[in-house]
């Protein structure tokens, strides 16, 4: 949130929401057309490019940011959101995929790392902690990397 005046020397507070990377009727890339001031109100037009982390869903986004505060200790960041080893490098490896990287030959899971990672899935589903369309997006996921 950011506090501005409002023109009669009194301030509100403006809630700010973050900058989607995606169209949600097309699924493309957005791009930014306009900057302005919260103080002073200066606007800037033109066309601007969102970072590659703009790309990113929120979940992608808060893993990475529970992963790099654990320096990517695997059994840290394991530990920290309980999830298993499988389903951490399987969470990596899609924010990385999400970021523009290409996915690597070594990104083929064994047969039990599948089962662990769907299982792990319809888990987070039936908690509720994802949505359907999440899981069926990450579910197919995981199909294109079996």
């Amino acid at each position: 949130m950011t506090d501005s005046p409002n023109g009669f020397g009194h301030t509100h507070v403006q809630t700010l929401y973050p900058v989607p990377g995606q169209c949600p009727v097309c699924g493309e890339e957005l791009h930014v057309t306009r900057l302005e001031c919260g103080t002073c109100r200066t606007g800037i037009d033109g066309h601007f490019a969102l970072d590659r982390f703009s790309r990113l869903s929120a979940e992608n986004l808060a893993f990475l940011e529970v992963f790099i505060k654990n320096r990517g200790v695997i059994k840290d960041v394991e530990a920290e959101l309980g999830i298993s080893y499988p389903t951490v490098r399987a969470r990596l490896d899609e924010a990385i995929r999400g970021l523009g990287f290409p996915a690597t030959a070594d990104d083929a899971l064994r047969p039990s790392q599948v089962r662990e990672e769907r299982r792990q899935i319809l888990e987070a589903l039936r908690s509720k902690s994802i949505s359907a369309d999440e899981a069926a997006s990450r579910l197919t996921a995981l199909a294109s990397r079996t």
